[in-house]
């Protein structure tokens, strides 16, 4: 053990000290604070991008999912990565970039409003949403934080979402959103390849592909169907409903503002190939070892399955590996959720409570505040996978149509601004629990399809016009 905590330990301090280091290259001011000056690489933004998109859902929450539900998570997944694909491939963060800078917007949520009359009631009104789910799926970050070192030292949940919250404030304080993104680079190489390594080992330790496959089967046939039990409106539209969940990704603050953050529009399919890339090989391989735990953890069954990863790590692998596997998927977890609180704190500071001439130091205290609540929700423990799918299922239900309305160079008035993202979280909460439908057609969906709708309306009774138009 102690090897282990001595290897968890110095990868740890290696990941903090990569974040400290991109202190180098800050300037005081909220622009470099929220975007880094808008000059990282494309390799740099794919790279961060996909480590924050995946992070605390695909180490805990996807892999526990597996571990419960079986190969069906893998056409969730295979949904979810190709509706992603196709929200870069449209060119939604590219014209996302362009048009934020033209606007001199560093948030999502004053984007959303800029050039609308009456838009400072759409900028507030996304600021709150950002912050209630945005924090919320922060909070999911931190617990999974929390769950991976109660696998390694015992750690009660408490203190590990404490430890977690300290240190994403150390990552928020020493570079901001750069800070984030640096580390978010070297993370998403170690765990790949952490994942890798593990899900080989644990197929060969399972007998190998075959005797996995042959063995599951014998637990539950349902653990090797890529047809979810669960799927009251069949399998095309379950699978259909989780690339609408991809395609949210439009509606992700702490994912697009990486996309304003770039160097160069021109730059985007550069980062648009790198991103799909390793989206796909980390589903996979996430898939993989849910399904390997499944066998060689039979124990879990009975306790907490999103403890799957670390616990079969400390089974299968070296202490010295151990401790960079759960050093890493620690510090992923971390540097997902200080993203997602410098897009709350951004929300906050610039968009909700703005102060005109304030210095990013008043970013800085927001960061701290957000935090503070941030940790208080992960202190309710709820399942990691939970909270992320209703995080972001409610996000890209208000924030995405609007989002890719203005993309397109689409004029919108503020009140249907206001009625597409109130519409599009009534449809998803309705769906999900008033109807209770959520399993068989993911709420993403109904809540975008609904955004849209109201959209298509205002524009039939309005007149919409472009913005060239109406220029």
């Amino acid at each position: 053990m102690t090897v282990v905590v001595v290897s968890f330990i110095v990868c740890l301090l290696f990941f903090l000290g990569v974040g400290i280091a991109s202190a180098r290259l800050r300037k005081n001011t909220s622009e470099d604070y929220l975007l880094a000056s808008r000059s990282v690489g494309p390799w740099v933004v794919a790279l961060s991008a996909v480590a924050t998109n995946n992070s605390g859902f695909m180490f805990v929450g996807l892999i526990g999912a597996t571990y419960t539900e079986g190969l069906s998570s893998l056409a969730l997944m295979g949904g979810w990565v190709t509706g992603d694909y196709v929200a870069w491939l449209v060119g939604i963060p590219k014209a996302l970039r362009e048009r934020s800078e033209q606007g001199g917007c560093a948030t999502i949520p004053s984007f959303l409003g800029h050039g609308i009359q009456g838009g400072e009631k759409v900028v507030k009104v996304a600021a709150l949403i950002v912050l209630a789910f945005l924090g919320t799926y922060a909070a999911a970050q931190l617990t999974a934080g929390s769950k991976a070192l109660h696998a390694l030292f015992g750690w009660d949940l408490v203190a590990g979402s404490v430890m977690g919250a300290l240190i994403v404030v150390v990552y928020c304080f020493s570079g901001g959103i750069r800070a984030s993104i640096w580390t978010d680079v070297v993370q998403s190489v170690v765990m790949f390849v952490a994942m890798l390594l593990l899900l080989l080992v644990g197929i060969s330790d399972a007998g190998g592909p075959v005797a996995l496959w042959t063995s599951l089967a014998e637990i539950d046939p349902q653990l090797v169907s890529i047809v979810p039990a669960n799927a009251p409106f069949g399998f095309a539209m379950f699978v259909l409903g989780w690339l609408a969940a991809g395609f949210g990704v439009v509606g992700q603050p702490h994912i697009m503002v990486r996309a304003m953050a770039i160097d160069s529009a021109e730059n985007m399919a550069s980062a648009r190939r790198v991103y799909v890339v390793w989206n796909v090989l980390f589903s996979i391989s996430a898939v993989g070892v849910g399904l390997t735990a499944r066998l060689l953890l039979p124990e879990l069954s009975g306790f907490d399955p999103e403890l799957a990863m670390p616990t079969l790590s400390m089974q299968l692998l070296h202490p010295v590996l151990v401790g960079l596997v759960l050093a890493g998927l620690f510090a992923a977890t971390m540097s997902t959720a200080d993203s997602q609180v410098l897009s709350c704190s951004a929300a906050l500071t610039q968009d909700l409570l703005p102060r005109p001439g304030a210095s990013h130091y008043y970013n800085k205290a927001g960061t701290v505040f957000v935090t503070m609540i941030v940790l208080g929700f992960a202190l309710m423990g709820e399942s990691v996978f939970a909270l992320v799918v209703l995080a972001w299922s409610s996000l890209a239900a208000t924030l995405g149509p609007l989002l890719v309305i203005r993309c397109l160079g689409r004029r919108v008035t503020s009140t249907t601004a206001l009625a597409m993202m109130i519409g599009g979280l009534v449809a998803v909460l309705g769906w999900k629990y008033g109807l209770g439908y959520g399993a068989g057609l993911y709420e993403a969906l109904p809540g975008m399809l609904a955004g849209f709708a109201i959209y298509a309306i205002g524009d039939a009774i309005g007149g919409e016009t472009t913005e060239s138009e109406a220029a």
